[in-house]
């Protein structure tokens, strides 16, 4: 019986960690593009939103979206996910749909090629 419980608390936790399909707005914004990142450079300086950028925050820019917004993002080419907020403008390259933190870019694992096919997501309150 404890070994139950125990087995049911754990999975109570990952389930809470998870991100859920059901999370992601059905009517919103879903494309897909290239994505890139930026991050030392750019390091305490302004977002279009105000905020100082963290390069160690999950935080995105996109052109048009509003602040504040979460998306989902997937990498098309190894399937790895994560969840980031738009807090700046841009991306300022020609065919990019988004440019990402470098943290959320090492969680993409596109640290070492710089760029990624992606599908940007929104995702619900």
């Amino acid at each position: 019986m404890l070994r139950l419980l125990g087995a049911c608390a754990f999975l109570t936790l990952l389930a809470g960690c998870a991100t859920h399909e059901t999370d992601i707005d059905p009517h919103g914004y879903n494309q897909t593009g290239g994505a890139s990142y930026y991050g030392a450079k750019h390091q305490g300086k302004r977002t279009a939103s105000g905020e100082r950028f963290d390069q160690n925050s999950l935080t995105a820019a996109h052109r048009n979206l509003p602040f504040g917004t979460r998306l989902l993002v997937t990498n098309l080419g190894n399937d790895k996910k994560v969840v980031v907020r738009v807090n700046d403008r841009g991306p300022h390259t020609r065919g990019r749909l988004i440019d990402l933190s470098r943290k959320a870019a090492e969680q993409l694992g596109m640290l070492g090629s710089g760029v990624a096919q992606v599908r940007v997501q929104t995702l619900g309150d």
